[in-house]
């Protein structure tokens, strides 16, 4: 097997002797230069499999050869060796197309991960997972096929990704795409719903603790940071984080290293980390509820999964897929879906998104008749398109005398409405009708609806 090469650029000759060192004992060949121009004759004339940049050069930037690696040598992983704390270059060099990037003082443990990972990208796109079989991502509209690409291109980086969409538009599909199809596939993908893990447990949760540190801790217990050590964490809703815990998870990100609850050692872990909303986050810091030092942390790359009103043109085909696999999950003739319910299902909003769609086809499957799913076996919820200059005074009148009263019974059936959609998972309500789970919890005790 060709022994792979590592290209090193830093002007400090102390910095180079000491990544060749290290890089050598890993069973690599290094080739090493102190500036931006002997790098670049360098990668004209060698195939580098990684290569190592400082930000700072004699004669320009790191920024310069991560750049010329994407022009013209796309197929060599490039990291960049950053100063302490110079979280802005890092970021730019990432949007850049940087693989991933170190803090100096070099950890060499962080090194040897970071080097073990890149060059794994080569294995990893051999055995690519085709991402259209999933069926979310199934489809032939230009807005799914450019998403398609998107997730194909983002596995090859270490990047912190954002997924925004709304409920049931399959964000964490496209996370676990992302993990698939990238270096780290044979490594945990561990996703956390962050709205559902109750304040006073999240610290907990994320970063573990040790017996005794506080009541009820009668044991040692590694967190998620830990638990997806060396692969991907996913934060869905990471919109409902709490502000104080907002601040550990950036520094969390940033050192690379946790500590656990009652313990006084920092554990070194290697995530890449992916996060999703359905909310506006960019809204959520404009209104200080979400930190804009963590939102440009974890904003790097954005992708935007569309909603199934932008790619109706797939519904067909989402929804024929959908009948096949019930099919030979419950081993049955797959039921044929009528012109009629073609045309309903094509003109329905779809406000739970793909989600919404697997559950009324699963439903209309069990209730049709004569194997043909029909308009109304769909039992699609009234659409609210057109409204009846009348129900104004209507609604006037019902509030007469008790406003309160009347709107608490509206948004009781709202929320029966939502559960009854999301047949009965709260979570799931919850999103649908734009509530973190703490809302919506809330809600539920107020009526007795829990």
């Amino acid at each position: 097997m060709t022994q792979k090469t590592v290209l090193i650029i830093d002007d400090e000759p102390d910095i180079r002797e000491l990544l060749e060192i290290t890089i050598s004992r890993m069973g690599l060949h290094t080739e090493s230069v102190g500036c931006v121009s002997d790098a670049i004759a360098l990668l004209q004339q060698n195939t580098i499999q990684l290569c190592l940049t400082d930000i700072k050069l004699p004669d320009g930037s790191g920024l310069d050869v991560v750049h010329h690696i994407q022009q013209h040598c796309s197929e060599t992983a490039v990291a960049v060796l950053t100063a302490y704390g110079s979280t802005e270059l890092a970021v730019e060099a990432l949007k850049a197309g940087a693989f991933d990037f170190i803090n100096k003082p070099v950890s060499i443990d962080q090194l040897r991960n970071l080097i073990k990972t890149a060059l794994q990208l080569e294995s990893s796109s051999a055995t690519a997972i085709d991402s259209s079989r999933n069926t979310r991502l199934l489809g032939e509209t230009d807005v799914i096929s450019r998403l398609r690409q998107q997730i194909t291109k983002l596995a090859r980086s270490q990047a912190p990704v954002y997924i925004s969409g709304e409920s049931g538009s399959g964000k964490e599909v496209v996370a676990r795409m992302i993990h698939a199809n990238g270096p780290r596939r044979n490594a945990p993908f561990v996703p956390v719903n962050c709205g559902a893990i109750p304040d006073e447990l999240v610290e907990s949760e994320f970063f573990g603790h040790v017996k005794g540190s506080f009541t009820g801790a009668y044991g040692d217990k590694e967190g998620l940071f830990e638990a997806a050590n060396g692969g991907t964490l996913f934060l869905d809703e990471v919109a409902d984080l709490p502000l104080n815990m907002q601040v550990k998870l950036l520094r969390a990100i940033q050192e690379k290293a946790v500590r656990r609850i009652g313990s006084n050692e920092e554990i070194s872990v290697d995530v890449r980390i992916l996060s999703a909303t359905h909310r506006d986050l960019s809204r959520e810091v404009a209104s200080e509820h979400f930190r804009s030092d963590l939102f440009y942390r974890i904003n790097v790359i954005e992708v935007a999964v569309p909603s199934l009103r932008q790619r109706v043109s797939d519904i067909p085909l989402l929804a024929n897929f959908m009948l096949e696999k019930i099919a030979s999950e419950w081993g049955i003739p797959a039921p044929r879906l009528s012109e009629d319910a073609l045309n309903a299902l094509s003109s329905y909003p779809f406000p739970g998104n793909v989600r919404e769609l697997e559950n009324i086809i699963e439903r209309a499957a069990t209730l049709c008749d004569d194997e043909t799913i029909t308009a109304k076996d769909l039992s699609l919820p009234a659409s609210n398109s057109s409204v009846n200059p009348d129900k104004h005074t209507d609604h006037l009148s019902a509030a007469i005398g008790d406003v309160e009263g009347y709107l608490a019974s509206i948004e009781q059936n709202i929320i029966n409405a939502a559960l009854k959609a999301q047949q009965g998972n709260k979570t799931e309500s919850a999103k649908l009708l734009g509530l973190t789970f703490r809302q919506f919890r809330y809600k539920l005790k107020k009526y007795n609806l829990d």
